[in-house]
C-alpha cells in the first residue's frame, strides 16, 4: 500500500483492520517487511494493513494524524534512520503506539534501548523473529502488562 491509498482510521474491536506503518528508505526493505508480515500474522489479531512510507516527513505527518498501530522503523534508513525517528516519535506524541527497530545488526539493540522502541530486529530480517514481536506488541496494546 503506498501513503496515498492509507486510511487514518484509528482500529477499534476484533474485525477492524490494524494499521502497520513500515519506513525504510530501501524499497527492498520495505517489501520484505510486508511480506513478513503479511495480512495476517496470527489468528489472535485483525487483518493487517501496511502503510509503506519512504522519508522521514511522511513518516511525522503519518504518526501525528493518527490511525498507526504499530511502526516498523529502519535504523539504516538514510537520510533519517528509523532510531532517531523512533526518539522523536516517542518524545513528541502525547500516545506513540508501539515501534520496532529494524538494526544493522543484533549488537546494535543497544542503540534500540536509546531509540524507546519497544524491539529491535536485527537485518538480515528473519520473518518469523519480526512477526513474533509484531504480534506480541498487537496482542499487548489494549492490555498493558503490569510492572
Amino acid at each position: 500500500m503506498t501513503d496515498a491509498t492509507a486510511r487514518p482510521s484509528r482500529s477499534t474491536g476484533p474485525t477492524s483492520v490494524l494499521h502497520v506503518l513500515v519506513y525504510s528508505s530501501d524499497a527492498n526493505t520495505r517489501a520484505q517487511v510486508v511480506r513478513a508480515l503479511g495480512t495476517r500474522p496470527h489468528p489472535d489479531l485483525p487483518e493487517l494493513e501496511c502503510i509503506e512510507v519512504a522519508t522521514e516527513p511522511v513518516v511525522i505527518r503519518r504518526m501525528d494524524s493518527g490511525g498507526i498501530d504499530l511502526a516498523v522503523l529502519d535504523g539504516e534508513a538514510a537520510p533519517a534512520g528509523g532510531m532517531g525517528i523512533a526518539k522523536q516519535l516517542k518524545d513528541e506524541l502525547d500516545s506513540c503506539p508501539p515501534i520496532v527497530v529494524l538494526t544493522g545488526r543484533a549488537d546494535d539493540a543497544w542503540l534500540a534501548d536509546w531509540s524507546r522502541a519497544e524491539a529491535v530486529v536485527p537485518h538480515p530480517i528473519d520473518p518469523i523473529e519480526l512477526a513474533t514481536s509484531v504480534v506480541t506488541l498487537l496482542r499487548g496494546r489494549d492490555n498493558p502488562r503490569p510492572s
